[in-house]
This record gives C-alpha cells, sequence and structure tokens, in this order.
C-alpha cells in the first residue's frame, strides 16, 4: 500500500471538507458548517495517522482520541478545542427536539468557531 498516496488523499479530502463549510457558512447554514468543519480537522486527523502509522485510519469521528492514536502530543487547550469540535459532529446530524444547537449556530458563533476550526487545520497540516 502506497500509504503517502492514502494520506495525501485525506488531506485533499480535508480541503474540500472546509471549503464545503466555507460554503454553508455563506449561504447561512451555519450547523452544518460547523459540521464540515469537523470533518475537516477529522480527515487532517486521519493524514497523519496513515502518515505515522503506515496503516489505515480507525472508523471513528472522536477527534481526540483520534489524535491520541496519531501520537499526537495536545496542549489541555487544543484537548478542549477537539472534544469541543467533535461534538459539532453529533448536535448537527441528531438535533434535539428544541433545535437547541441549530438556535446557537448563528452567524457570530460559527464565524468564531469556524476560525478555530481553520487554526486546527493549520497546525495539523504542520506535522506533515
Amino acid at each position: 500500500m502506497n500509504w503517502e498516496k492514502v494520506a495525501k488523499f485525506w488531506i485533499e479530502e480535508a480541503e474540500e471538507a472546509i471549503g464545503v463549510a466555507d460554503h454553508l457558512f455563506e449561504k447561512g447554514d451555519f450547523s452544518y458548517s460547523l459540521f464540515f468543519g469537523h470533518l475537516a480537522v477529522e480527515k487532517l486527523l486521519k493524514a497523519i495517522y496513515v502518515a505515522k502509522k503506515k496503516e489505515q485510519a480507525p472508523y471513528m469521528h472522536q477527534l481526540k482520541r483520534l489524535a491520541e492514536l496519531a501520537g499526537l502530543e495536545l496542549t489541555a487547550e487544543q484537548a478542549d478545542e477537539l472534544l469541543r469540535i467533535s461534538a459539532f459532529n453529533l448536535e448537527s446530524r441528531y438535533p434535539d427536539e428544541n433545535r437547541t444547537f441549530r438556535k446557537k449556530c448563528n452567524r457570530e458563533f460559527t464565524e468564531k468557531e469556524l476560525k478555530k476550526i481553520k487554526e486546527i487545520c493549520q497546525w495539523l497540516k504542520s506535522k506533515f
């Protein structure tokens, strides 16, 4: 297996996901914008995992756990951010009856969270 090619695939997928996140933000679809932001981080973590471990990335969506499995050392702040971003995956897919998360995702909140997601993506890209 060409692990460099597999890692490159995950990086390209991550770039596409962040592009979709930006598009959804521009259209005002804020909760799904954060969902795709989560996907971008997840895919970069999988790229790092593949590049380091020379094996397929685990089928999971928990960002902090993926980072740990990939051998990344996280600050407490980074660990907290990965946990918070992981929640976007579930809260976007499975809203509660009151749509609490979707109501929380106004322009200001989403813009702030997307900025943090992009900062994490930049940090992850620096690991290559």
